[in-house]
């Protein structure tokens, strides 16, 4: 797949968009002049062998390069409306998080130890992101504005933004026209990197990991079902070829811009509280301190649990039903932000087909 730039799309043009994030929430978008094509690198693979040494803070694999260890995280907000499918780095994110929204969802792509050139559709952010991020201790935030209420919470929290009005000249934020706007803006992780050269830190572990994934345990199960806000239903399903869980929405294969399936060697799904945003009461905010329940699929397996999180400058601790500390499998994680009975376990031996939707 190539994303092209619309025909507007020349060296010195604005376009004023609506960025969703409420009434009013707008965002100066520069646009780039030179076409971007999809050239992500290929996704991190997961490992079976013991690990020893240093590793990645956001994947507990082999540190490969201590220079690229220490540079900050990247966080893009990306748009799941079916208007912006198929979006382009989830396949290349360390960590994604989904969260529930006005209508459908949102991803938020955290990369580190690789990137996406381009990443997106863009969209805006909201006050829950605030509490979701900030443990990734200086995080370059990418995101297309937001609301006044919004707007204020990102420039207070610890980020470091990169709107494209405050990223500004060399950030790489282009329009497409193979999709209609709003949900076709896009940058390169490359370009966000090299502009804020300098700022941000160096992101924790948000998870731990394995040295032997072997030696994971769990029960056998085929993947899980989730009816999320709006009309957003998707399952997750093991495929023993890839050694990951594979994304479907509704019954179809959700493919990246690559026309790859989206996949995970981690799949970590939180019951979490929703409140009202206080930038919108239209807006619900994920509650991601505190504890709640956990399911952690890997390997082909789920262990059911606790996840615990003391503030929003803490990692997650994941325990299952003995109290004992749940390791991820070295590799990327994708976590599903869920209300409590949006989801469903497909048991070893049932199908995803005969389960009904939550």
């Amino acid at each position: 797949m190539k994303i092209s730039l619309c025909p507007l799309a020349s060296v010195g043009i604005f376009l004023v968009v609506s960025c969703g994030g409420g009434s009013g929430a707008v965002d100066s978008v520069p646009l780039s002049s030179t076409t971007s094509a999809v050239t992500s690198t290929s996704s991190t693979a997961t490992t079976s062998i013991p690990i020893a040494g240093p590793v990645m803070p956001l994947t507990g694999l082999p540190m490969a390069d201590g220079a690229l260890a220490m540079r900050p995280a990247v966080a893009v907000k990306v748009d799941n409306h079916p208007g912006a499918r198929p979006q382009a780095g989830l396949n290349q994110a360390d960590i994604v998080f989904e969260e529930n929204v006005e209508a459908w969802t949102r991803f938020a792509l955290v990369f580190h130890s690789q990137g996406s050139d381009p990443v997106g559709p863009i969209r805006s952010a909201r006050t829950q992101d605030i509490d979701l991020l900030s443990s990734l201790n200086g995080v370059l935030f990418v995101w297309s504005g937001g609301n006044a209420g919004v707007t204020e919470a990102v420039n207070k929290a610890n980020f470091v933004s990169m709107s494209p009005r405050a990223a500004g000249e060399g950030s790489g934020f282009f329009r497409s026209d193979d999709k209609k706007a709003p949900h076709n803006l896009y940058t390169n992780t490359s370009d966000i990197w090299t502009v804020a050269a300098g700022r941000g830190g160096t992101p924790p572990p948000q998870f731990s990991y394995s040295t032997d994934p072997s030696s994971n345990s769990g029960v056998d199960v085929v993947g899980v079902k989730l009816r999320m806000d709006g009309s957003m239903k998707a399952s997750w399903e093991w495929d023993v070829d890839k050694r990951a869980f594979a994304r479907r929405h509704d019954d179809k294969a959700h493919v990246d811009s690559n026309g790859e399936q989206v996949t995970t060697e981690n799949l970590v799904v939180l019951t979490v509280e929703y409140k009202i945003s206080s930038a919108n009461k239209k807006s619900p905010e994920a509650q991601t301190t505190g504890s709640g329940v956990a399911w952690v699929l890997q390997q082909g397996k789920i262990a059911q649990g606790t996840w615990t999180r003391a503030d929003k400058m803490a990692p997650w601790t994941l325990t299952d039903e003995m109290g004992e500390p749940i390791l991820l499998t070295p590799g990327r994680t994708f976590v599903e932000l869920i209300r409590e009975g949006q989801g469903v376990v497909v048991p070893a031996g049932e199908s995803l087909a005969a389960t009904a939707w939550p």
